[in-house]
């Protein structure tokens, strides 16, 4: 049964739907992803990125760590390689479509995150998926709300925590003779110390340890570049080749490069599964777009940049055999390619970037459980406080369970979460449409920072309290920026 879902999900639905809204995305935004790119830079090089205001909300770049944390995992270490084992290393060329694709994607769920979320008693702010689709869609669609945050935290909250937990302790295991149990008792005792902290706890860890870890892993990979860099354009062009069939005799043809690539490129990135609107709606920032251009980066940074490098580790090794690779390990071919190209501490460094990613994402698949129970019900500590223990609990057995059936639900989970999520983006494209346009107009008024008014989107189901700005921090406008303004409200009204 749950093979003939995932078969139905990943081979032939989520496949089409991605790429059409995707390409429908891009398309009908102007490119906004590659329009904003630089953008991205400006905006995380600003004082505006780390503001955070007095009662205490995440800065933008706390929610892009935060985000980032939850992308980069095992999809950017075992995910590729499984993904180039039996896909081919064309896969890896997919994975990059659906990067790209993604960062619209990603652009438009996180911004109607931000429009849509709401203020919380203790000084953060909540949203996401089933808020946008609630509040944005009306009371007809309250059950896909509660159906998505259901799916959220069965797939995000208990599945994906005890796979990155039995991920982690076997790669320790492997590498360091650790036994799992042990490496599941440290990590539920570590996890406890900082979820029971709430999101500002685990966030002021991500804004630490993110940055080092990608870094780090960036690093190595340099030094893998410099060591191969006669062999770097055979290595992109086997990848662009086997994309189209044009290597018949590696992996299993365009058809699983396709399907491989798809899966793992959105098990790496998420962009569409609306788990990064989670995050990015607890940022403090002046506009709903400043958010939606900072977290269509952090799609780029997985996919484009981390991908990139553990495929390239991979395609330049000795260890991959195009012949064998379908029988290598995920986790195993990375540190044997690793350790071919720097020596045995290779396979140790794999293990420790494996753990650092998988303790992020295990924090940030605790926020998505518990963003997902703050939906139906927003001050029942005791809830809060029994799936804290339940996490714990998780990470320290999931490091000894046998996971394939764990693994298989929660791929169709996974699906199933995506296309409630996409069926919201693609009903409520026109309100991203809008905010965008909105951002794009104070731009093109020479407005540095764009500012959200509110006021200007009387007529959407918009919290205006949390969008409430003093009159000191709107930007000056001119006489006709007024009327432009007033002719945009009319018309957005009729």
């Amino acid at each position: 049964m749950l093979d003939l879902l995932n078969d139905l999900l990943w081979g032939k639905l989520l496949i089409a739907v991605l790429l059409i809204l995707g390409v429908w995305f891009t398309l009908a935004s102007r490119f906004v992803q590659f329009r904003y790119f630089a953008s991205m830079f400006r905006i995380l090089g600003s004082s505006q990125a780390f503001k955070r205001d007095p009662n205490g909300h995440l800065s933008s770049f706390q929610a892009l760590v935060l985000s980032v944390a939850g992308r980069v995992g095992g999809g950017n270490i075992a995910g590729v390689a499984v993904a180039i084992a039996l896909g081919g290393p064309g896969a890896v060329f997919w994975m990059w479509v659906v990067g790209l694709m993604g960062m619209a994607t990603s652009y438009f769920e996180c911004t109607l995150a931000q429009t849509y979320k709401k203020a919380e008693p203790d000084g953060t702010y909540r949203g996401g998926p089933a808020y946008y689709i609630s509040r944005g869609l009306g009371e007809k669609w309250k059950w896909l709300a509660a159906v998505y945050s259901v799916l959220l935290l069965v797939t995000f909250g208990f599945g994906f925590t005890a796979l990155q937990s039995y991920a982690v302790a076997t790669s320790v295991e492997d590498a360091f003779g650790v036994p799992a149990y042990y490496t599941g008792i440290a990590l539920a005792l570590i996890v406890g110390l900082i979820i029971f902290g709430g999101v500002k706890r685990i966030a002021k860890i991500s804004e630490v340890l993110v940055p080092v870890m990608a870094l780090g892993y960036i690093g190595i990979t340099v030094i893998v570049l410099g060591l191969n860099i006669g062999e770097i354009p055979a290595a992109l062009g086997l990848i662009v080749k086997s994309a189209f069939g044009l290597e018949p005799a590696i992996g299993g043809g365009i058809g699983a490069a396709i399907l491989m690539g798809v899966k793992r490129g959105l098990f790496s990135n998420e962009a569409g599964l609306g788990s990064a609107p989670n995050v990015a709606a607890v940022a403090y920032v002046p506009h709903p777009a400043n958010q939606g251009i900072v977290q269509s980066f952090s799609v780029f940074i997985d996919t484009i940049i981390l991908c990139s490098c553990t495929a390239l580790i991979i395609l330049l090794s000795g260890a991959y055999d195009p012949a064998s690779a379908g029988t290598q390990g995920g986790v195993a071919l990375t540190q044997m390619a690793l350790a071919d190209h720097v020596g045995e501490w290779g396979r140790m460094f794999v293990s420790v970037a494996l753990l650092l990613f998988g303790f992020s994402t295990i924090l940030y698949n605790y926020y998505l459980g518990e963003n997902s129970l703050n939906y139906f019900s927003e001050e029942n500590q005791s809830l809060f406080n029994a799936f804290r223990v339940a996490i714990i609990c998780l990470c320290c057995g999931g490091a000894i369970m046998n996971l394939g059936t764990v693994f298989a639900f929660a791929d169709v989970t996974m699906g199933l979460l995506a296309l409630a999520n996409l069926v919201a983006l693609a009903l409520l494209f026109k309100t991203g449409l809008r905010v965008m346009k909105d951002y794009d107009q104070q731009r093109a008024n020479g407005i540095k920072v764009p500012v959200f008014d509110a006021e200007k989107f009387a007529d959407l189901n918009i919290d205006q309290a949390t969008w409430k700005i003093e009159n000191s921090d709107l930007p000056p406008k001119t006489g006709q920026e007024a009327q432009n303004n007033q002719a945009t409200t009319t018309a957005n009204a009729n």
